[in-house]
């Protein structure tokens, strides 16, 4: 009995292990299933799948509440005069036998059509004032202004800039208006986020995101000769319809006034004028009327390998290819050949620098310009003169 009651207590002993053994295996077997499947928080998966924050807004989303308001559509309306040309010398026609011989009509009188544009612009002043191109109101007989609220008042041109592509615009209503905040276009960098805001194809509030892509771009790289502007580059998507509205930065100030895109071969590059050009711009036409551009008269290249044999070859600068008779270079002192290094003391290095540089000056005070003249320097102060007297 002794020893069958001791097999039975063994055999139970080993029951019992077994079963604890088996516990043990089924809450191993439970915590690895725990931990497979669920996602631990640094998991790409539990990013996609974790549903997000409904009130949490994007730069893009804050940006647009700052200054989205004050973008505006630009509705416009020309009587266009088409004149009625035929391969018969004037007058022929009215000759009622010649009329019978043909079978022609007798003169005709000239048609006129309604000719329709849109543009977009950005108020950037409680007044009632619109910064848009000069382009998008051009010839314009009437204009009207469409707000985001939905209002849309008539709009009166306060003056318009063609060698800068800018206008000003005033509404004709009382406000209150929403304003844009303007931002300082110099202190962009390369690569900063760039917003594209206005109404492409007349698809109102369209927002495009992109980049800076270059600053300082000269428009004449552009194959545009008329212009005297440097432009922002972006990759952000400017469209017809587009022109005048504004780029904003990540904190919603404007930055610059959309203006072109390129087609063609590089398509997609989009381009706009710096705001702290426009704001300059917008000034001068509110104040006068038009727009002051400081000039002193020269054609101006950087091609190192059209320099003279007694320049040095390697030496930074803009080289003086041509000078207008009577204008302030040469009245000045300046010569064909000679290589401006420096004005005002800051360095040159290409003859875009020598155009910004003069067109931060005002008329009332000189340049002070160091040139390269057969490896001699020297120093020249000019008075620059406004544009349009210089073409006078």
């Amino acid at each position: 009995m002794y020893g069958l009651d001791s097999n039975r207590l063994l055999i139970g002993l080993a029951r019992l292990n077994q079963q604890k053994y088996f516990k043990i295996f089924v809450l191993f077997v439970l915590v690895f299933f725990h931990f497979r499947y669920e996602t631990p928080l640094h998991s790409s998966e539990a990013v996609l799948s974790s549903p997000q924050n409904p009130n949490k807004q994007s730069f893009v989303s804050k940006a647009l509440n700052i200054s989205g308001d004050a973008v505006v559509t630009i509705e416009t309306q020309r009587r266009v005069v088409s004149s009625i040309e035929g391969v018969f010398p004037p007058g022929i026609l009215n000759d009622r036998y010649f009329e019978r011989f043909f079978g022609l009509k007798g003169p005709q009188v000239p048609r006129s059509r309604i000719e329709k544009g849109q543009g977009s612009g950005v108020i950037f002043s409680k007044e009632g004032l619109v910064l848009t191109n000069a382009h998008v109101i051009e010839k314009t007989d009437q204009l009207i202004v469409g707000l985001s609220d939905g209002r849309r008042v008539l709009g009166n041109v306060v003056g318009e800039d063609s060698l800068t592509d800018l206008a000003v615009i005033k509404l004709k209503a009382k406000g209150p208006w929403p304003t844009a905040k303007l931002g300082d276009s110099d202190n962009l960098k390369v690569g900063d986020w760039a917003i594209a805001v206005g109404n492409p194809f007349g698809l109102e509030n369209t927002v495009t995101l992109g980049i800076i892509s270059n600053l300082n771009r000269d428009v004449a790289q552009l194959g545009i000769s008329d212009k005297r502007i440097d432009l922002i580059q972006t990759d952000a998507a400017i469209n017809p319809g587009n022109s005048g509205g504004p780029l904003l930065n990540s904190g919603g100030e404007v930055i610059g006034i959309n203006t072109l895109v390129r087609s063609g071969p590089g398509a997609g590059l989009g381009f706009a004028i710096p705001i702290n050009r426009a704001r300059k711009i917008a000034k001068d036409l509110i104040t006068s009327g038009r727009a002051k551009h400081p000039m002193i008269g020269v054609t101006l290249s950087s091609n190192i390998k059209q320099k003279s044999n007694f320049l040095s070859q390697t030496e930074d600068g803009a080289i003086i290819k041509y000078l207008m008779p009577n204008g302030p270079a040469e009245k000045g002192g300046l010569k064909v050949n000679d290589l401006i290094i420096s004005i005002n003391n800051e360095k040159i290095s290409t003859p875009a620098d020598v155009v910004q540089k003069i067109n931060r000056n005002n008329l009332q005070s000189t340049l002070r310009i160091k040139i390269l003249r057969e490896n001699q320097e020297s120093i020249k102060i000019i008075k620059p003169v406004d544009i349009y007297d210089l073409q006078l």
